[in-house]
């Protein structure tokens, strides 16, 4: 039979503010009964306003993080979460008007 699905529970700031050329921490907490496995798995999708497309800009699995190295956000993004304290924040540096979108954080704990 199918095995029982438990669901994790994502916190973000509903909206977070910076100005163009300083840096924001986009957070991203989560909590789950479950103990965090090694196949513990964050992305971080940034669709821009008025666009209609989601693209994948960071993603942390097999405890490595992978930050996007030919979008925008090349060489502006900065890991600072620890998966283990439920943490999948990230920081972007050198704001610019075109950041101005939707960021989603998306977390898989698989068993």
């Amino acid at each position: 039979g199918p095995s029982p699905t438990l669901s994790i529970h994502v916190y973000t700031p509903r909206e977070v503010y910076g100005t163009v050329g300083s840096h924001v921490t986009l957070s991203c907490s989560f909590w789950s009964s479950e103990w965090i496995s090694e196949d513990i798995s964050i992305t971080w999708h940034f669709q821009a306003e008025g666009s209609r497309d989601s693209t994948s800009i960071f993603h942390y699995a097999k405890g490595q993080p992978y930050i996007d190295d030919v979008g925008t956000f090349k060489e502006r993004m900065e890991w600072v979460g620890n998966p283990y304290r439920k943490d999948g924040s990230i920081v972007i540096h050198n704001l610019d008007y075109t950041d101005n979108g939707t960021f989603t954080c998306d977390v898989k704990n698989p068993p």
